[in-house]
């Protein structure tokens, strides 16, 4: 007897389910961000559909690795469910948080001094003040106390969530399938597709400076989930990725309070 198209003879996804989950999981996030901050029509819809949207796409990698691998294993990237053990090749989570630190060190340092002595003032950014703030208008914050919120949010939790999402679920799961330079890339252009479009609102346009700093976000995404396979912990591209989010965040308050 045929087995259904999408189950295998264990109850488990066949290839194609497989295929079609992490189709969803890499265009879901482009898809969420148009939805919230471009098709809603007021501010109410905003809230409701990003709220709505990153409950779907957090959510969605446990319910599959669920149903998929009847477990979660969060400290274990695709290359030990392939090779068994580690290789001598590997970091080791110790020194994936410690490169992980220098990492992240390096990038805030250096987004903080581009816009301190390169970008400041520049008729580059003209528009990013307005846009910071009318995104923020949309999710109902307009205060100084309110966008610091936000900050530490983003970046000490949303940002674990997206190393979760996008490095152990999506760059995992492909790097079973792919292997690690395929998987890597892309994963980290799906990870840069949804900046596009909010780097794109925030800047007025979706002129060159749009796609050099998305460009840069999928380098950023590549390089996490580089340190991802060697140290097989979350903890240290999490460590590097909350230390770039802090600088963005930085620059952004900068920008939205006219200082």
């Amino acid at each position: 007897m045929a087995r259904a198209e999408n189950r295998q003879a264990n109850g488990r996804p066949a290839p194609a389910g497989e295929a079609a989950a992490l189709a969803f999981a890499l265009l879901f996030p482009t898809l969420g961000i148009w939805l919230y901050f471009v098709a809603a029509s007021a501010p109410a819809w905003t809230r409701l559909l990003y709220l709505a949207s990153k409950a779907v796409q957090f959510a969605f990698p446990l319910a599959w690795t669920r149903l998929a691998d009847g477990g979660l294993r969060l400290s274990e990237p695709a290359v030990r469910a392939r090779h068994g053990r580690r290789r001598p090749t590997d970091l080791g989570v110790g020194r994936g948080v410690g490169l992980g630190l220098a990492m992240g060190l390096a990038a805030a340092g250096g987004l903080l001094l581009g816009h301190r002595f390169l970008l400041a003032g520049s008729p580059l950014l003209a528009g990013l003040p307005a846009g910071i703030a009318a995104r923020l208008a949309a999710i109902g914050i307009d205060t100084a106390g309110g966008f610091v919120a936000v900050a530490v949010f983003y970046s000490a939790v949303h940002s674990l969530l997206e190393e979760y999402y996008w490095r152990w679920f999506v760059f995992g799961r492909l790097r079973r399938r792919l292997g690690f330079p395929a998987a890597a890339a892309l994963s980290s252009l799906a990870f840069a597709a949804h900046h596009v479009v909010l780097l794109g609102l925030l800047l007025g346009s979706f002129g060159p400076l749009t796609w050099l700093f998305s460009l840069a976000v999928a380098a950023g995404g590549a390089a996490w989930a580089w340190l991802y396979e060697k140290s097989g912990s979350l903890a240290g591209p999490w460590l590097s990725h909350a230390l770039v989010d802090a600088a963005l965040m930085t620059v952004g308050y900068r920008l939205w309070a006219g200082g």
